[in-house]
């Protein structure tokens, strides 16, 4: 039977929703490894619409999370408010800033940011539940946030400032190279730099492939 592999996504587009190359090359290995990727999103607006040619905001342009998803899932996307962990074997979250923007406040607070409630509870049933995440480029800040008390270890590269508002959030910070993936044994963490660091998409891609592929080996 396949392992299923929960995925929640931003939206679409890195600078108001999901990466959609982080997002696409995570279905794209969460298949070729003979698993099932099952995708999420919130049913929540954007924080803002950004013109991906221009990189400016639109102003009164309105979107939703979840209907954006759908571009990157093909229409297979369930809302977050539905998310069942006893149903998957492991979770991931691609970057983008929609993670900072959407499924979280960390683009503009920093350490002092909120987590959307739907991803925080999905995050904490996959962790008492002992089952793998894995967070990519700047997915991170979630797991810092939702899991800082118990001091994951995480990496986003080796950006030193970026770094320090993980560390202020309680994670201890690993430098890693985008074609890796850091794995925190104790708590079945996953993360990998990916676009945080570059420089191109086939380095990106063997970064999130190793991550699924520690993922997998932990579920």
């Amino acid at each position: 039977m396949k392992k299923r592999i929960g995925v929640i996504l931003s939206g679409c587009g890195h600078l108001d929703g999901s990466e959609i190359q982080e997002a696409v090359l995570t279905l794209l290995s969460i298949d070729r490894m003979g698993a099932e990727a099952v995708c999420f999103a919130p049913d929540i607006p954007q924080h803002h619409v950004v013109n991906h040619l221009s990189g400016e905001e639109e102003p009164g342009a309105r979107r939703r999370v979840l209907e954006e998803s759908a571009r990157i899932a093909r229409g297979r996307v369930a809302d977050l408010s539905k998310f069942d962990a006893d149903l998957l074997d492991a979770l991931v979250i691609p970057g983008g800033y929609g993670a900072a923007k959407n499924l979280s406040t960390y683009a503009f607070k920093g350490a002092e940011c909120e987590v959307d409630e739907g991803v925080a509870r999905a995050v904490r049933l996959m962790h008492e539940a002992r089952k793998p995440i894995g967070f990519i480029c700047i997915a991170p800040a979630i797991a810092a946030k939702v899991l800082g008390r118990e001091h994951p270890e995480l990496t986003i590269g080796s950006d030193a400032e970026t770094a320090r508002s993980l560390e202020a959030m309680g994670a201890r910070h690993r430098e890693c190279p985008v074609s890796e993936a850091h794995v925190w044994q104790e708590g079945k963490i996953v993360s990998t730099p990916a676009y945080m660091l570059g420089p191109s998409i086939a380095e990106v891609a063997k970064g999130i492939e190793r991550l699924v592929e520690e993922v997998l080996a932990l579920a």
